[in-house]
């Protein structure tokens, strides 16, 4: 069994820098045509010099013979201003601007602390269509890590919608069936990006037989009902979700540690992996739209115009990818991916 798609797009993918990105790079450009880069590297890509420096870091690390396009995004900070936000809108490679709440997860240490001090820039971007990418989670040591996401909703995201109608906002690897519905039940300004592992795995996986660090991420593996709220997304037909792997690779040995890092490298299989999730939920017929339609629609961007395809052959996971000097461990590492890519993109034209 195969299956043809057009060629997809991830919507939020994390590649590093230096040698990790080097190593990483490959393994999206193989599969998908465009990916909305993370800026939350080290020193956050703040401006639009950053994000140009990066985007030709990237297209570095393409291989030869390979179409793939970097879109690039700005970090938001509290000092951000709307001025910063027409150069972004001026350069053309500037697709959103990514906001983190302080402390959220990897490098958000210059995230966002007073959300009213972004406004002015948020009403700049809402003036000009420039989409808002939310990590939906609030830092608050008071609230429980599994109820992060549905508090973010609460506190900062239903007031952001309120406050902004004409803002595109889109709720980052949403994992919640709060998170779920509260897209749906907005207006098409509000989408949401959805992961493969969050598709495939409850919070059990991160405790069987053991703790289980490859499977710590942020935010975390939620309960088998918010899983099933998210295929049901995703599976459905509705345009407002769409394919965003957030794939993050990380060292082992910086997963494997005493204060292990969050994130799940995805990259090397997404595609196969997201197939399963269709496959089991009797939606394949769904796939395309979901990971090659829905996404350019609501950035305003053109369908690709190659396609991939997918067959239906099991295969195993090594138990590590090189990533620099180092090795990361992928997911569904030493066990059976049922689909898998053939290593040809195709002209559909």
């Amino acid at each position: 069994m195969q299956l043809t798609l057009t060629r997809p797009d991830d919507w939020h993918l994390h590649v590093r820098a230096a040698d990790a990105l080097r190593a990483v790079v490959p393994y999206t450009a193989r599969c998908f045509r465009r990916a909305i880069i993370m800026p939350n590297l080290e020193i956050p890509v703040a401006t639009v010099k950053q994000a140009r420096a990066y985007r030709d870091e990237v297209l570095a690390a393409v291989p030869r013979g390979i179409d793939f396009e970097p879109l690039m995004t700005l970090y938001l900070t509290e000092k951000t201003t709307p001025e910063q936000i027409e150069k972004a809108l001026r350069s053309g490679i500037v697709k959103a601007v990514k906001l983190y709440p302080a402390g959220a997860t990897t490098n958000s240490a210059s995230g966002v602390v007073r959300i009213e001090q972004t406004f002015p820039t948020l009403e700049c971007m809402a003036a000009h269509g420039l989409p808002l990418l939310v990590h939906g989670e609030v830092t608050d040591a008071n609230v429980d890590v599994f109820d992060r996401e549905s508090a973010f909703i609460d506190r900062v995201l239903a007031r952001l919608v309120e406050r902004f109608p004409q803002l595109p906002i889109v709720l980052e690897h949403v994992t919640t069936e709060d998170g779920v519905e509260f897209v749906k039940s907005g207006s098409g300004r509000v989408a949401a990006t959805i992961t493969p592992h969050h598709l495939l795995y409850n919070r059990n996986a991160i405790f069987e037989g053991g703790l289980r660090p490859h499977f710590y991420c942020l935010p975390v593996l939620k309960r088998e009902r918010h899983r099933n709220a998210l295929v049901d997304a995703a599976t459905g037909g509705d345009p407002r979700f769409f394919l965003g792997t957030d794939s993050a690779p990380h060292p082992r040995s910086r997963k494997e540690s005493g204060c292990g890092c969050a994130g799940i490298f995805s990259a090397h299989a997404a595609m196969p992996l997201y197939a399963e999730v269709f496959e089991e939920a009797g939606a394949l017929d769904r796939l395309e739209a979901f990971a090659s339609f829905n996404g350019p629609a609501f950035y305003g961007l053109p369908r690709n115009d190659d396609t991939i395809t997918l067959v239906r052959e099991p295969w195993s996971v090594p138990e590590s990818y090189p990533l620099g000097t180092e090795h990361v461990v992928p997911l569904r590492a030493g066990a059976e991916v049922r689909w898998q890519l053939t290593c040809e993109v195709a002209d559909k034209r």
